[in-house]
């Protein structure tokens, strides 16, 4: 138990690279962790961390004794925690990064109901644009959408959300309505900066069409915005843009064609996860799965 205790110990001041640190995360004082991880390396026979007055770096040895150690920690601590479930219902901070404007315009009542689910769960979300580093940053979760770039992180699918045309009712007024894909090349486009073709699909059929205008933006929420103010033709998400369609802002054109979905996804650094994490993970696959199968409902609906 002892050594189990020193790996945790040496996994944590590893993860933050910092004694103050870890020191602090633990409660063990600052002298204290570094007695018993010099007494880890000469049992071990090997230094595993550089020590300077300004940080601390792992050895060669270090990074591989922390990569196995990590996972022994993390089974050990799950197990203690997975018992404890027996008791009482899934508690902690749930420290999560979202998606600025997916978060804002489509998960705030997830979350919401969430909340009311587990009480025992508090919160600490973080909506930001950036990748964060799952690894070196206290996030237990982070949701993204789009295509994901390889990496070692764990990704999990949530859902796919099926990506429409729209336009406001006074836009279509005053600019007339496309009829096929290739009319949207004499439209105002609003869109994502750099993207000059927009792919659309009927069935088994793909076509690409040039589009432009005067406005990009890299905000979804602000390209919904600028078109429900007449400024253009938008390819988004339908989750998104139902609330304006239903209010009358938006109005869905070229019915037949659609964009390429667009997955969204939980990522991890482990598989390993603390109740409260693999609750939420579960609890959007639920939900957002849900959905999904009511949209594809309500289309099959209309066809027939």
């Amino acid at each position: 138990m002892e050594l189990l205790n020193d790996m945790a110990l040496f996994v944590e001041v590893a993860h933050t690279r910092s004694f103050r640190r870890a020191a602090d995360a633990t409660g063990v004082p600052n002298s204290t962790l570094s007695r018993r991880i010099s007494a880890l390396e000469k049992a071990i026979g090997l230094r595993l961390l550089h020590r300077t007055t300004r940080k601390v770096e792992l050895t060669e040895a270090g990074q591989i004794y922390y990569e196995r150690c990590r996972r022994i920690v993390e089974e050990a601590r799950l197990a203690h925690e997975q018992l404890g479930e027996l008791l009482a219902q899934p508690s902690g901070v749930l420290r999560a990064s979202l998606p600025v404007d997916f978060a804002t315009l489509y998960m705030a009542p997830l979350v919401a109901e969430f909340a009311r689910r587990y009480p025992g769960i508090a919160f600490d979300f973080d909506l930001t644009p950036r990748r964060v580093d799952l690894v070196s940053e206290p996030y237990d979760v982070a949701i993204r959408m789009g295509e994901l770039a390889d990496s070692n992180l764990i990704a999990r699918l949530l859902a796919r959300l099926s990506v429409q045309v729209y336009a406001s009712p006074r836009y279509l007024e005053l600019s007339g309505e496309p009829k096929l894909p290739s009319d949207l090349t004499q439209h105002e486009c609003v869109g994502f900066p750099k993207t000059g073709k927009w792919v659309l699909h009927r069935g088994a059929e793909t076509v690409e069409v040039e589009v432009g205008g005067r406005l990009q933006v890299n905000s979804i929420g602000m390209i919904r915005r600028l078109a429900t103010l007449d400024l253009g033709v938008i390819l988004l998400p339908e989750e998104i843009a139902d609330d304006d369609v239903a209010a009358g802002r938006l109005r869905r054109i070229l019915p037949d064609w659609q964009g390429r979905s667009t997955p969204v996804y939980a990522l991890t650094e482990t598989r390993l996860l603390p109740a409260k994490t693999q609750r939420f993970i579960e609890f959007l696959q639920e939900r957002l799965g849900q959905q999904d199968e009511t949209r594809a409902l309500r289309r099959v609906a209309v066809v027939d």
